[in-house]
C-alpha cells in the first residue's frame, strides 16, 4: 500500500513539474526546435548493479553503463572508488530514446528505485560512493530535477527530507567490464538474489506499463 501511495504522489508531482517548467524548457530549447531522439541521463542511487538492473527494463532505454562520476581522480578503478577517497559516486549513464520515454519518467523511476533520504548509503552499502545523486546534462534536466525534488519534499512522500544531490554532469568513467550487465550475467549469486532481485521485483510492479515487451 505504501508503494502504491508513493507512486501516486510521484505521478502527480511528475504532471505538476511538467506544467511548472514548461516556460523554462521553451527558453532552453531555442525556438522550440525538435530535440534529438537520443538523450542521456546520469543517476546514482546506491550500488550501480541495482540501478542498472532496474533501468535496463524500461522501454525506450537503449543502453545502461555502470561507472563513476563526481570525483576528483581521473580514470579511477573500482577498488579506489570503494575506498571512498576519490569523491566519485557509483552511477549509471543511461542513453534513451526521448520519443519513447521522457526525462520526467526517468526521474520518477529514479526516485522509486531507492531511498533518497539516506545520506551516503543505501541499506548496507555505506559511503559517499553510494550517495543519491542526479548529474544533469542541460538546464532543462536541472530544472526538472530541482522542481521534482522540491515538490516531493513538500508532499511528504517520505517522512525524512530527500538528500539527493543535484549537480552538473562531469566526466563519466565507465567501470570495468565485469561490472557491466552485472545482474543479467550473475543472477544466481548471493548479492543478486538477496539485494538486487527484490528491487527488480518491486520495480516491475510499479512500472509494469513502462517495461520492455
Amino acid at each position: 500500500m505504501k508503494k502504491k501511495i508513493l507512486f501516486v504522489l510521484i505521478s502527480t508531482i511528475l504532471v505538476s513539474c511538467k506544467q511548472n517548467i514548461k516556460a523554462e524548457k521553451q527558453q532552453v530549447i531555442t525556438n522550440n526546435q525538435s530535440i534529438s531522439v537520443m538523450d542521456t541521463a546520469t543517476f546514482g542511487a546506491g550500488c550501480f548493479w541495482c540501478v542498472e538492473a532496474q533501468f535496463q527494463m524500461l522501454d525506450g532505454v537503449l543502453s545502461v553503463s555502470s561507472g563513476f562520476s563526481g570525483g576528483h581522480v581521473k580514470n579511477p578503478a573500482y577498488r579506489e572508488v570503494c575506498n571512498g577517497t576519490t569523491g566519485h559516486a557509483e552511477v549509471c549513464q543511461i542513453v534513451y530514446d526521448s520519443s519513447k520515454i521522457s526525462y520526467d519518467e526517468l526521474l520518477a523511476a529514479f526516485w522509486q528505485s531507492h531511498d533518497p533520504t539516506q545520506l551516503n548509503r543505501q541499506g548496507n552499502d555505506i559511503g559517499t560512493q553510494y550517495r543519491s545523486v542526479i548529474f544533469y546534462h542541460n538546464e532543462a534536466q536541472k530544472l526538472l530535477a530541482e522542481n521534482y525534488k522540491k515538490q516531493l519534499n513538500a508532499s511528504g512522500a517520505w517522512t525524512k527530507p530527500i538528500v539527493t544531490e543535484i549537480s552538473p554532469a562531469g566526466p563519466f568513467y565507465k567501470a570495468e567490464d565485469y561490472h557491466q550487465d552485472y545482474y543479467n550475467q550473475n543472477g544466481s549469486e548471493g548479492y543478486c538474489q538477496f539485494v538486487i532481485q527484490p528491487k527488480v521485483d518491486k520495480f516491475k510492479k510499479v512500472f509494469k506499463d513502462k517495461l520492455k515487451k
